[in-house]
């Protein structure tokens, strides 16, 4: 678990970095409500999803498995789950392009417009229960949980790389790996690009299944996709697709009748503060999750819950978006005293989510009193 939340904490400090060299090297505007989305699309959520993930593949590994992988040498078992791996999940997300229900799950990650990291952890949180059937086989031909966990986990953090803006071309890798330039042309929804380079690791998949495609240099690649969900609400970004295909409903356009807004918008800046915190709770959460009782990992579960609306709120400038966030500052006040945390860290990340909610509290307070 220590190795999983420092890895997730790279994650953050490279999304930092490539955000300032944006910013600061390539003179770059910052998306940041865009980002403000990818690090708050609730993956907490998609922790437990993956969790589910998880538990279903060693349930099928205990009681349908061949055991074929296991009579193997060990060296041998982890090349072949590296290369098993990647092989199901070209085919898992070719079939997530390729059928509507599926698409209805994936397209949440295909929403943004800006390629960059911040866009590699942007995925729906039914991600890992559509992928768990893909990957099935892999228990029933007897690979180790361990190996299906870990070699996962590397091949999730290469596709994370994958995402960056930095890397314009990699050389030789170009020819054996999936690589920006790659990944580049899958996010693209020009006609010339849409559904290709489905591979997640390896590039002998797309090349193999017909699905490869080079970057073009005369096609301006245009990022997203044609008919975008209207609302960056977390929780309708994550449901509407799927509510949409199931139920043909329309998009819940009376909660903008019903929900008051606030006389003025909080800068964008201001509320990336926010979501960073909102990223720095879940990382800590991801530490602590196996050092405490059920009902502290809980109340951390719903105050995170509750900050990915609360943030939500916050950037579509209503005032119940303050007010929870406000709530939610002292409520980590609460939690930090009733559990009696002594982590510096988490009590640095409870004052800076106190001053930053009393911060965007008395924006608000103060527009309410000049009007």
């Amino acid at each position: 678990m220590v190795n999983l939340f420092l890895a997730i904490l790279l994650l953050l400090l490279l999304v930092l970095a490539e955000i300032f060299y944006l910013k600061y090297v390539e003179k770059e505007p910052i998306p940041w409500r865009e980002i403000i989305f990818n690090l708050n699309s609730s993956h907490v959520m998609m922790w437990v999803g993956r969790g589910i993930e998880v538990m279903g593949f060693n349930f099928v590994l205990r009681h349908a498995s061949l055991g074929l992988v296991t009579q193997l040498p060990v060296v041998a078992q982890w090349v072949f789950t590296l290369f098993a791996w990647d092989l199901c999940f070209y085919w898992m997300h070719r079939w997530h392009h390729k059928y509507a229900f599926l698409w209805a799950v994936h397209v949440v990650h295909h929403e943004g417009e800006h390629f960059s990291l911040s866009l590699g952890i942007r995925n729906s949180w039914y991600s890992s229960l559509t992928a768990l059937p893909f990957f099935l086989p892999l228990a029933v031909l007897g690979v180790p949980t361990e190996q299906f966990f870990l070699l996962g986990a590397l091949h999730y953090f290469i596709q994370f790389y994958n995402h960056n803006r930095v890397v314009q071309k990699s050389g030789w890798l170009e020819y054996i790996l999936v690589t920006p330039s790659h990944h580049r042309v899958h996010h693209g929804c020009n006609p010339e690009y849409r559904d290709k380079n489905c591979g997640g690791t390896f590039a002998i998949w797309d090349k193999l299944f017909g699905t490869f495609q080079e970057e073009r240099p005369d096609i301006v690649i245009k990022y997203g996709v044609h008919q975008k969900t209207p609302t960056d609400h977390p929780f309708w970004a994550n449901n509407l697709p799927v509510l949409k295909y199931v139920f043909k409903i329309a998009p819940p356009a009376f909660f903008a009748r019903i929900y008051a807004k606030n006389p003025k918008q909080i800068s964008d800046f201001l509320i990336a503060l926010g979501g960073f915190l909102q990223f720095c709770l879940l990382v800590f959460y991801i530490y602590q999750e196996d050092k405490w009782s059920g009902i502290a990992e809980f109340s951390l579960f719903t105050l995170l819950l509750g900050g990915t609306f609360a943030i939500a709120g916050l950037y579509e400038n209503y005032r119940w978006g303050t007010w929870l966030w406000l709530l939610l500052s002292v409520a980590m006040v609460g939690f930090l005293a009733y559990f009696l945390v002594f982590q510096w860290a988490f009590i640095l990340l409870t004052g800076l989510f106190f001053v930053h909610a009393v911060w965007v509290a008395g924006y608000q307070f103060s527009s309410v009193f000049s009007n």
